[in-house]
């Protein structure tokens, strides 16, 4: 079962009681009141995730997070698990 749209996994994540976050599946809008491009992306074509996508990956996904000096590997990995199931 995916927990996300871009390979994150929300259950296990450390930060997200800090801020309130209800992981992106079951929020409007990210909990820091942006835009989140990725979430966008999947929900206007009507995906579960990045990983069902026929561009997967792209660039917004692949590039989610580097600026903040996260590795986009794990999550992309996660997404490819996601859609072999």
């Amino acid at each position: 079962m995916y927990e996300s749209r871009c390979g994150i996994c929300c259950d296990s994540c450390e930060g997200r009681g800090n801020v309130n976050c209800k992981g992106c599946l079951n929020m409007e809008i990210p909990f820091w009141g942006g835009n989140c491009e990725v979430k966008s992306c999947c929900e206007a074509k009507g995906l579960n995730h990045c990983g069902e996508c026929t561009d997967f990956p792209c660039e917004a996904v692949s590039s989610m997070g580097k600026e903040q000096g996260y590795d986009p590997e794990p999550r992309l990995l996660k997404c490819r698990q996601w859609a072999e199931k």
